[in-house]
């Protein structure tokens, strides 16, 4: 049976706000909410087919959401500046109201040996991956907070687990930086949990695995040595539904994964829209 767009579903209503996903998890993130009836707004740099070498785009999920019966909005945007992270919140909002779920899911990501890593990459990855989830959760926390509810999802990644000194991951990868910006993420996540927790508030990070992306594809994290160890894209989407409705008090301050969060509640994940 095909996904369809369920406008009665556990997300009814929700404003979601997803960065990253004109292609990939996020894109897959957009189709899992749409389906379970949340306004989705969809934000990326890349605005059309073609605008970038790999494929996807926002107006091409937008377009997916729309034609399946949902409702999406795509406002491009560039994480690393300041006035388009405060616009998308703005557009967010004058489109379909308060933002009720934000979910941190945009990267920039250079793999590059620390002796050879340049400043202002460095400078870049942190503003993308680390202070842009701070400034987006600044920007929709007070009304979250006056409403007493909302949710937000940071995307983190294996990356944040401290490798052994003789694995040669780190270096050996020119993985050192994006791990450090994930691990910070984490950190960010558990931190913020605790200060919103009486708010109604929940924060959760989550890591994919290893999921076959076009990022990941590109950057040759994935090939035919890896597929008994890939998580099907879909298996993540449903964990970041999981992560984003029920009880906020109960459902909060995780640092988990997709695998355990299906296994742990039991969860079949769904087909997505096509």
């Amino acid at each position: 049976m095909a996904a369809t767009v369920n406008k009665n579903g556990v997300l009814a209503g929700k404003v979601a706000v997803i960065t990253g996903s004109s292609r990939g998890i996020g894109a897959a993130i957009a189709y899992r909410y749409a389906q379970e009836g949340a306004k989705v707004v969809v934000s990326a740099r890349t605005e059309n087919e073609g605008d970038h070498m790999l494929e996807g785009s926002i107006n091409g999920v937008v377009k997916r959401i729309k034609d399946a019966g949902g409702e999406a909005l795509a406002v491009r945007s560039d994480l690393a500046v300041a006035a388009d992270r405060v616009r998308l919140i703005e557009e967010a909002t004058k489109a379909f109201g308060p933002v009720d779920i934000l979910v941190n899911n945009a990267a920039v990501t250079f793999f590059i040996p620390i002796v050879d890593f340049p400043e202002r990459r460095f400078k870049l990855m942190q503003e993308v991956q680390v202070y842009a989830p701070l400034h987006l959760s600044q920007l929709v926390l007070p009304g979250m907070k006056e409403r007493r509810s909302g949710r937000i999802l940071n995307i983190s990644s294996h990356a944040a687990l401290h490798p052994k000194a003789d694995s040669g991951r780190g270096e050996g990868g020119g993985g050192t930086v994006y791990g450090m910006c994930k691990a910070a993420l984490e950190r960010f996540t558990t931190g913020l949990a605790s200060e919103v927790y009486r708010d109604g508030i929940a924060v959760n990070v989550i890591s994919p695995g290893l999921v076959a992306t076009p990022g990941t594809v590109y950057h040759k994290l994935v090939s035919e040595t890896t597929k008994d160890r890939e998580t099907p894209i879909e298996h993540m989407a449903e964990a970041c539904l999981f992560l984003v409705h029920g009880d906020a008090s109960k459902n909060t301050g995780k640092i988990t994964y997709a695998a355990d969060v299906l296994r742990e509640n039991n969860i079949a994940a769904a087909e997505l829209l096509a």
